[in-house]
C-alpha cells in the first residue's frame, strides 16, 4: 500500500466515524451502531470508498485480541470467586440453554451440520459486550440489581467465547478424511500450559524491569509487547490469537501493574473495536436484504425472541428481578454479539459452514445489535425511565495542578477541604449536585466546580494526571464505584481515599483496589460505644482498650470476610464466629493477670473528634 493510499484510507475511515458515530450516540444509539453504519456506507455495497475489506478486516481483528486481554486483566480469580454465583449460575446457564436450543434448530430447520451447529448455537448465544456494558454507563444503571445481573451473563459469556474460539480449528481439523485429530488437542493444551507457565514467572519480572525506567511509554510498548507477543506464539502452534491475549490477561490480573497496562491499552482497544466494527459493516452482505428479506428478518425475530424466552426465567428466578428489570435485562441480552463475527467468519474460512449461511448470520445479528439501542428506549419509555441528566451544564475546570482532587463536597468532602485549604494544600472538589455548589459558593468556597466525576473528561480538565491524591467522598456508593473504577483504571498512579456507606460497599471498593475504604458512620460509633461505656461507669482506659480491641477485631474480620462476600452462606457464618471470638476475648479481660497483659500491649484511647 502506497503512502497516498493509506492516507485516502485513513481519512475515509476517521471522517466516516466522526460523522456516523456523533449522530447514533446524539440519538442515544450507541457508537457501535455508529461504526456499523460508517462500515456500510464507506464499504463495496454503497459508496466503494474502500475496497481492501480483507485488509482492513485483518487489521481490525487486533480490536478483539486487545478487548480479550482486558477481559482477562478484569478476571483475578478471586473476582470470579466472589462473583461465581451470578457468573457460573446465570450466566452458565444462560450460555448452555440457548447455545442447545439454536443449535438444535439450526441442525433440525435449516440442515446444518452437527459441528457447525456447535459453532453457530455457541456464537449466536452470545450478547453484545460492547453494547451491554456501553449502554448501562450512559444510563447510569451498571450498579442497579439487574445492572449486576447483564455484567455476570455477559462476563461468563466472553469466557465462554475463549473454549469456543479456540474449538473452531479442533472441530474442523476433526471434520477431515483422518476424523479426530488428537495430536491438534494435544498441540493446544501443550500451549496453553506453555503459555501459563511461562507467563507465571516471565512477565511479572519483565514488567518489575520496566517499572525501573518510569516511562509512559516504555510501558505501552511493554505492554503491547506482551499481548502481541503471545498471540503471535499462540497463533504460530495453530491455537487462536485471541486465546493467547486472554491468558496474557488473566496471568497479569492479579498484578500490581494490572491498572496501569489497562490505562495503557484502552485508547487503542478503542481504535481497534471501532475499526473492527467498520470491517464488519463493510462486510455485510446487503443485497442478501434486498434478494431474501423474509429469511434475514426471520433470523432477527427468531433469535429475539428465543433468546428472549431463555433469559427471562433466568432473570426472574435465579437473579430474583423484578418484571420491569427482567424486561430491561432481555432487552439488552436478546441481541447478538461482536464475537459472533470472530466465530463464524472463522468457521467459514475453515469451511465448517458455508459463506452464504456466514453472511446471513452476519446481517442478522448486526440487524439485533442495530435494534438494541431502539429496543432499550421504547423499554425505557415504556418503563417510564429516563437516564439522568444534569439540569446545567458542568463547568468547565480551569485552575493550577492540584496536589488533591475530591470528588463529591458534601459533609465528609467540605470538612477535608477546609482542613486541605488551612494547610495551603492545592485542591480541585467536582461536586454533581448543582443546589450543593450553588450553596457552598455562597459561603466563598474556592477550586468547587459543578460536574460529574465519573466523566473521563473532567478529570482530564483537573489535571488528575499531575495529582497524587484521590478523594472518594460522594454518598451515592454506585457512583463511588463508577468513580473509583475510572480512576483506577485511567490514573493508576493515584493514591484513593473512598468514603464507604456500609460492609457491601468496602468489600466492592476492595475488589476495585482501594486497599482501605473509611467506613462513613464506623468511627463515631465507636467514639459513641466508648462514651456509652464510660457512662455504664468503665473507666477511660478501659472503655477506650475495650473500643480498640473491637477495631482491631473488626478490621481483620472485614479482610477476610471480603474474600466470601458474595456467598451469604460464608458470610453470616463467619459473622457468628466473629461475635463469638470476641465474647471470648472479653471473658478473658475478666481473668486473672488480664490487666498485666494489657499493660504489655497497651492501646491508646481514642483522640477526640
Amino acid at each position: 500500500m502506497d503512502t497516498q493510499h493509506f492516507l485516502k484510507t485513513a481519512v475515509v475511515f476517521l471522517l466516516a466515524t466522526v460523522i456516523a458515530v456523533p449522530l447514533t450516540k446524539r440519538f442515544r444509539l450507541g457508537s457501535v451502531l455508529g461504526y456499523l453504519l460508517a462500515g456500510v456506507v464507506i464499504g463495496p455495497q454503497l459508496l466503494g470508498l474502500i475496497s481492501d475489506t480483507g485488509g482492513v478486516a485483518a487489521i481490525s481483528e487486533f480490536g478483539i485480541v486487545l478487548m480479550l486481554f482486558v477481559i482477562g486483566l478484569e478476571l483475578s480469580p478471586q473476582r470470579l470467586w466472589v462473583m461465581r454465583r451470578a457468573v457460573f449460575g446465570s450466566g452458565a446457564l444462560q450460555v448452555v440453554a440457548t447455545s442447545v436450543a439454536i443449535g438444535v434448530a439450526a441442525h433440525a430447520l435449516f440442515g446444518v451440520a452437527g459441528k457447525a451447529a456447535v459453532i453457530v448455537g455457541g456464537s449466536l448465544a452470545l450478547s453484545s459486550t460492547a453494547f451491554g456494558l456501553q449502554i448501562l454507563a450512559e444510563r447510569k444503571e451498571a450498579g442497579s440489581a439487574y445492572g449486576r445481573e447483564v455484567f455476570a451473563i455477559l462476563l461468563f459469556q466472553d469466557l465462554a467465547a475463549i473454549p469456543l474460539i479456540a474449538a473452531v480449528p479442533l472441530l474442523a481439523s476433526s471434520s477431515g478424511t483422518h476424523g479426530f485429530d488428537a495430536l491438534a488437542v494435544l498441540r493446544t493444551l501443550g500451549v496453553i500450559v506453555a503459555v501459563v507457565v511461562g507467563g507465571r514467572y516471565l512477565l511479572r519480572p519483565v514488567f518489575r524491569f520496566v517499572a525501573r525506567a518510569d516511562s509512559v511509554e516504555v510501558s505501552t510498548a511493554t505492554a503491547l509487547l506482551v499481548v502481541m507477543g503471545v498471540a503471535l506464539l499462540m497463533e504460530l502452534a495453530g491455537v487462536s490469537a485471541t486465546l493467547g491475549a486472554f491468558l496474557a490477561g488473566v496471568l497479569l490480573a492479579d498484578s500490581e501493574y494490572r491498572h496501569e497496562m489497562e490505562s495503557h491499552i484502552e485508547p487503542f482497544k478503542g481504535l481497534l473495536l471501532g475499526l473492527f466494527f467498520i470491517s464488519v459493516g463493510m462486510s455485510m452482505d446487503l443485497s442478501l436484504l434486498l434478494q431474501r428479506p423474509g429469511l434475514v428478518f426471520g433470523l432477527v425475530a427468531a433469535l429475539l425472541l428465543l433468546k428472549g424466552a431463555l433469559l427471562w426465567p433466568l432473570g426472574r428466578l435465579l437473579g430474583g428481578l423484578n418484571r420491569s428489570d427482567t424486561l430491561r435485562l432481555v432487552v439488552l441480552l436478546a441481541c447478538g454479539g461482536e464475537f459472533a463475527f470472530v466465530l463464524l467468519r472463522q468457521a467459514a474460512e475453515l469451511r465448517l459452514i458455508a459463506v452464504a449461511q456466514r453472511d446471513a448470520l452476519v446481517l442478522a445479528i448486526t440487524l439485533t445489535m442495530a435494534l438494541t439501542p431502539l429496543l432499550v428506549v421504547l423499554a425505557a419509555r415504556l418503563l417510564n425511565v429516563r437516564p439522568k441528566k444534569p439540569t446545567r451544564a458542568f463547568d468547565t475546570i480551569d485552575t493550577a495542578p492540584p496536589r488533591v482532587i475530591i470528588a463529591g463536597f458534601g459533609r465528609m468532602g467540605q470538612i477535608i477541604a477546609r482542613v486541605l485549604r488551612a494547610q495551603n494544600i492545592p485542591f480541585v472538589a467536582i461536586e454533581h449536585s448543582v443546589e450543593q455548589v450553588d450553596f457552598s459558593r455562597r459561603f466563598g468556597t474556592v477550586n468547587l466546580f459543578f460536574g460529574d466525576p465519573t466523566r473521563p473528561e473532567l478529570l482530564r480538565a483537573a489535571q488528575a494526571d499531575k495529582a497524587e491524591v484521590f478523594v472518594l467522598a460522594t454518598d451515592d456508593p454506585e457512583a463511588n464505584l463508577r468513580t473509583a473504577r475510572l480512576v483506577r483504571r485511567q490514573y493508576p498512579q493515584l493514591k484513593i481515599v473512598a468514603r464507604a456507606r456500609n460492609r457491601q460497599h468496602v468489600f466492592r471498593l476492595m475488589d476495585l483496589g482501594v486497599a482501605e475504604p473509611v467506613r462513613e458512620t464506623f468511627h463515631s460509633s465507636l467514639k459513641m460505644t466508648r462514651k456509652t461505656l464510660e457512662a455504664l461507669g468503665l473507666t477511660p482506659t478501659l472503655a477506650a482498650d475495650r473500643v480498640e480491641r473491637f477495631r482491631r477485631h473488626d478490621e481483620t474480620l472485614l479482610q477476610q470476610q471480603a474474600l466470601v462476600y458474595d456467598d451469604e452462606t460464608r458470610l453470616i457464618q463467619s459473622t457468628r464466629d466473629a461475635l463469638a471470638d470476641l465474647q471470648r476475648l472479653f471473658e478473658a479481660d475478666a481473668e486473672p493477670g488480664a490487666e498485666r497483659e494489657r499493660r504489655r500491649d497497651p492501646a491508646l484511647p481514642l483522640p477526640d473528634e
